[in-house]
């Protein structure tokens, strides 16, 4: 299975989230953080997740005679490279976007499922901008936006840390106008 094919379910997608940040977890602790999702489903896509080498085995211990793992991300296994993005049919494209919404409206739902879920609090936001941009424009976007969002990748959890789920969706929704319509 390839990285598109193991990324392209929305369970194994919320998986890597979790482990995203230098995260070493169990399966017992993956399964804390996906209340919403059954074990025995956690349990069958983190085994998928290793198997394609997104997941590894970190540590092992003993716990009552049975063998605790904890696993960790492999952050260069866990992309979709630029060159894959290329070829992705439009069927491929849809697909993906509709593993995006469903893992957004999962971890949405789990969030205001939790005891004390205050968005006005927790700063949550959901606004869409509608933007004109030339294709300059564009890219300086997209740049900002990397320069802005890269280096809190690197993050680690830490006691004054929650982790956020920040999803930047980007596609055009209408071509430019002729020169005709803008006169």
């Amino acid at each position: 299975m390839d990285t598109l094919e193991l990324l392209a379910h929305p369970v194994r997608l919320r998986i890597v989230h979790a482990m995203r940040g230098g995260r070493m977890l169990t399966t017992a602790q993956m399964c804390a953080l996906l209340p919403d999702v059954s074990k025995a489903m956690v349990y069958r896509h983190v085994d998928v997740l290793c198997g394609g080498g997104i997941l590894e085995v970190a540590e092992e211990r003993r716990v009552r005679g049975a063998v605790e793992r904890a696993f960790c991300l492999r952050q260069d296994r866990a992309v979709i490279d630029a060159e894959t993005a290329k070829s992705l049919s439009l069927d491929d494209h849809r697909g993906a976007f509709a593993t995006a919404l469903a893992v957004l409206a999962a971890e949405f739902h789990a969030y205001l499922e939790q005891e004390g879920a205050d968005p006005a609090a927790d700063l949550v936001g959901y606004r869409q901008h509608a933007v004109w941009l030339s294709r300059g424009e564009l890219h300086e976007l997209i740049g900002e936006l990397r320069s802005a969002i890269a280096p809190r990748l690197a993050n680690q959890p830490t006691s004054d840390r929650a982790r956020y789920l920040l999803s930047p969706i980007l596609f055009p929704i209408e071509e430019p106008p002729t020169d005709s319509a803008t006169a």
